[in-house]
């Protein structure tokens, strides 16, 4: 074979070989495309912006957050007051499980502010969502010597008015608190904390 059919056969070699590379990255664009996440899922996992301006003492707001309810309560100074008195009926009262809050709220109210209670609305047995018992004493079905809170109706789990569970029920952790921040008096946002962390 003479040498300018060798350098055709090289010439043609290279051409098929780059037309193969570039016909397989198209090919391969849509699959790669197509494991990133959707508009719908960054949404999904999202900060939300919440206004508590208009939250009364006593009131509970639910709001949804990576599909999920997360309550947000602002506790009435009776209803502070009555967090102490409970501690020994609690599991876990210093909330020394530490993936359960961020370290800002590693406190007696498990807040930054301590009137304002985020917690994430799933109990942690098996993920029923708690009923809503803020009323203290005998209105709210549990005794007098209720101080309000939560309770799973699904296997009778209890938590107080700080989400921290109380001892001897199926649920083992406290509702965790997810990551959050003030971006005014009025205006929370859900899903970041003051270090910017989802």
């Amino acid at each position: 074979m003479s040498e300018n059919g060798v350098n055709q056969r090289r010439r043609l070699l290279l051409i098929t070989s780059g037309l193969g590379l570039v016909g397989s990255a198209f090919a391969a664009t849509p699959f790669v495309l197509s494991m990133t996440p959707s508009a719908r899922a960054k949404a999904a996992g999202a900060p939300v912006e919440v206004d508590i301006g208009k939250l009364e003492p006593g009131q509970l707001l639910t709001v949804e957050w990576r599909g999920k309810p997360v309550w947000i309560l602002k506790r009435t100074p009776e209803m502070l007051k009555g967090l102490s008195a409970i501690e020994a009926k609690l599991a876990d009262p210093t909330s020394a499980v530490k993936d359960q809050q961020p370290d800002y709220a590693a406190n007696p109210t498990r807040s930054i502010k301590p009137d304002i209670l985020v917690v994430v609305g799933i109990c942690t047995h098996l993920g029923c969502s708690p009923d809503k018992r803020l009323e203290a004493g005998a209105a709210s079905g549990f005794g007098a010597d209720w101080g309000g809170g939560f309770f799973c109706p699904c296997h009778g789990s209890l938590f107080d008015l700080a989400g921290r569970v109380y001892k001897g029920v199926p649920a083992p952790t406290n509702l965790p608190v997810p990551p959050h921040t003030y971006l005014s008096n009025t205006r929370l946002l859900l899903g970041e904390d003051k270090k910017g962390a989802a």
